[in-house]
């Protein structure tokens, strides 16, 4: 994670050096979160980027490799889960879930058949995303392409905060359902006590949140903030100066 009180007091710094101006801590808090989400959001358009060009042996250097490991902080692994009757499972974790990777099922029935009528073993199957239910109507009205244990389908939607999952077959009643997902970042939020008209950081508060990023984005979270922030107090030199600092950090990282 990246602190939440360092960032903002290096960006109270840089705003303030040449009187550019306060960032009241509201303020901060919403540029926070909209730096934040830009970062996290961008991981997946610099992944696509760096997949079409040839990458090289040594890790630490590779652009690929870094952008997997950022991501990778935001990976989630769940606990086997059983399905409602109708075979869905709701997804909610931390702030919802960005991308959903990969859906297992297993069909393990009570008498320990593993895979039952299949070829009896234990473990888990991966399901073929449908994207809509005429798609997955499709599938099924050939026996050839018809959704089997062996080759499960799933349908992703959302409903308000939840993600849901529904799998095919219908599943049995010791069926179990485990997914890989991307989750999206926590909201981060600073949080202060007023002494004397001034806002103090209050390091004890329960909603305090730091940044829900990799520990290597504070950098880059500062310029972003400082841009936001130079737009809402109409500083065009702050605008350029953060401008001119992400477009080099852009450079770098995609030479």
């Amino acid at each position: 994670m990246v602190s939440v009180n360092d960032v903002y007091q290096t960006v109270l710094a840089l705003a303030n050096k040449e009187q550019r101006g306060y960032i009241t801590p509201q303020e901060f808090n919403l540029f926070a979160n909209q730096a934040q989400n830009e970062i996290f959001d961008q991981y997946f358009y610099d992944l696509n980027h760096f997949r079409r060009i040839p990458g090289n042996n040594t890790i630490v250097a590779d652009s690929r490799d870094i952008i997997e490991e950022k991501i990778n902080y935001h990976r989630f692994i769940s606990e086997p889960s059983a399905p409602t009757i109708d075979g869905s499972i709701g997804i909610q974790v931390n702030g919802g879930v960005s991308r959903l990777e990969s859906v297992s099922i297993s069909w393990e029935e009570p008498h320990g058949n593993g895979l039952g009528d299949i070829d009896g073993t234990l473990g888990y199957v991966n399901a073929e995303e449908v994207l809509n239910i005429a798609e997955f109507e499709l599938y099924e009205r050939s026996p050839l392409t018809r959704s089997t244990r062996r080759r499960p389908r799933y349908l992703k939607y959302v409903e308000g905060p939840t993600t849901w999952v529904r799998v095919w077959p219908t599943p049995g009643p010791a069926t179990l359902i485990r997914y890989t997902s991307i989750q999206k970042p926590t909201a981060p939020n600073w949080t202060y006590v007023i002494v004397n008209n001034k806002a103090l950081f209050n390091s004890s508060a329960n909603d305090l949140r730091d940044f829900d990023l990799h520990f290597s984005e504070e950098k880059n979270l500062v310029n972003k903030i400082l841009q936001l922030a130079g737009v809402a107090i109409k500083n065009p030199d702050l605008v350029q100066m953060t401008g001119q600092k992400e477009a080099l950090n852009i450079q770098q990282t995609k030479i």
